[in-house]
């Protein structure tokens, strides 16, 4: 048998492998530098392109880009009216950004159970969750894997709440015929590195609602417009404006801009490639009873941001700790993707139990998420295939 490296056996690589990593290509960089020397580093035309750019992909009537992802989330929260006393529905099983969002408002996040063959939050379960305080539901698109939207739409009709999908992951992810993004009341992406398309940071909220799209206009810019129709005074002239709510400065910069709007052109190439990791992963490890494979919904033609690699306890001497250290030994970087939300230190400060989610907190013992990005080569993939191979043969019970 052929001993893992963590038992003194030789390594798959002696160079490490990572678990994601952006790629950008001469084209990236020529965009971003003919910004440099341009006029406009900021609030310029890239912005603007960029936003017509996201909704002709997507087939959102708008577009408005903020600083990042959790900006994104706050906005849209903002635009939503959730404020004092409400209550938001999310996920456990996400980035703390998903939850944070809504106590940014003065909310208070509500966390529903996952689907344990999907990963992604189970609609049922939040259903249960609905109070007369509830004003919007967040479930997000887990590993790029589209949540089950039409039965999220339904909730959020039914109670009258407003409908976020938090698609950080999930850009270029079609779902029962829509691109993602021009669905839910509101969408929002993230363009961090190791997201499918980046901008070093960044963020956009979609959506097909005017009243809501001139709001996060105004959130994503402290609160300020020159919008006559939102102003409260008459003007004093062509300078004029005016601080009708609160906010904060979430802009992008044109140089983000113009990083984005190339990677963009690459969207289709990107997700072709995560596709077929993807596919080669699920056909290697469904042969292997030790290891459970993500299921997907028919409906979601996914582009996978993650790749989520979960063991079966029960059936290996390791646990995932000792499971994750093989992995770092044979060279392969791994990471986990992701610890409950209301189990970090800040939510249990606010009463948030253990037990609250019992799949979720299952989930969440047994995966990690295994290198997934459009520059492996084959022989990175096959690597990967290998070290987990050798460390699930070896330990097997």
């Amino acid at each position: 048998m052929n001993k893992p490296a963590i038992e003194g056996g030789t390594p798959v690589r002696t160079n490490r492998i990572s678990y994601g990593h952006q790629f950008i290509d001469e084209d990236d960089i020529k965009a971003v530098e003919a910004v440099l020397r341009s006029d406009f580093l900021t609030c310029g035309p890239e912005i603007d392109k960029l936003e017509k750019k996201l909704c002709d992909i997507t087939g959102a009537k708008y577009a408005v880009l903020c600083a990042n992802g959790t900006a994104a989330l706050h906005i849209a929260c903002l635009s939503a009216g959730v404020g004092e006393g409400d209550e938001v529905i999310t996920t456990p099983i996400t980035f703390a950004a998903s939850a944070n969002c809504a106590l940014y408002c003065g909310a208070k996040p509500v966390f529903a159970d996952i689907n344990e063959e999907t990963y992604n939050l189970d609609p049922d379960e939040a259903e249960k969750k609905v109070t007369s305080k509830t004003k919007a539901i967040i479930p997000v698109d887990y590993t790029g894997q589209a949540a089950e939207l039409k039965r999220f739409r339904q909730i959020a009709d039914k109670h009258n709440l407003v409908f976020i999908e938090d698609a950080a992951h999930s850009i270029g992810t079609v779902y029962d015929g829509k691109n993602v993004g021009s669905i839910a009341d509101m969408t929002t992406f993230s363009f961090h590195p190791v997201k499918t398309v980046t901008g070093g940071e960044g963020g956009a909220v979609l959506t097909n609602n005017e009243e809501y799209y001139k709001k996060l206009l105004l959130f994503r810019a402290h609160g300020i417009t020159r919008d006559p129709s939102m102003m409260e005074r008459e003007s004093d002239g062509p300078w004029y404006y005016e601080q009708v709510a609160l906010s904060t400065n979430y802009r992008m910069t044109d140089m983000q801009a113009a990083l984005i709007n190339s990677q963009l052109n690459k969207l289709k190439r990107f997700s072709d490639r995560r596709k077929e990791i993807v596919s080669k992963y699920n056909e290697a490890f469904s042969k292997m009873p030790e290891l459970f494979v993500q299921k997907e919904i028919p409906e979601s033609d996914s582009t996978r941001h993650l790749y989520i690699l979960r063991i079966k306890p029960e059936m290996l001497s390791i646990d995932r700790a000792k499971f994750f250290e093989a992995m770092s030994a044979e060279g392969i970087g791994c990471n986990v993707h992701y610890i409950p939300v209301y189990r970090h230190p800040y939510y249990e400060h606010l009463g948030y139990k253990k037990g609250l989610c019992p799949k979720a907190e299952k989930l969440y013992s047994e995966i990690m998420s295994i290198p997934l990005y459009p520059a492996m080569t084959d022989k990175d993939v096959d690597d990967v295939i290998e070290a987990v191979t050798k460390i699930v043969d070896y330990y097997r019970k």
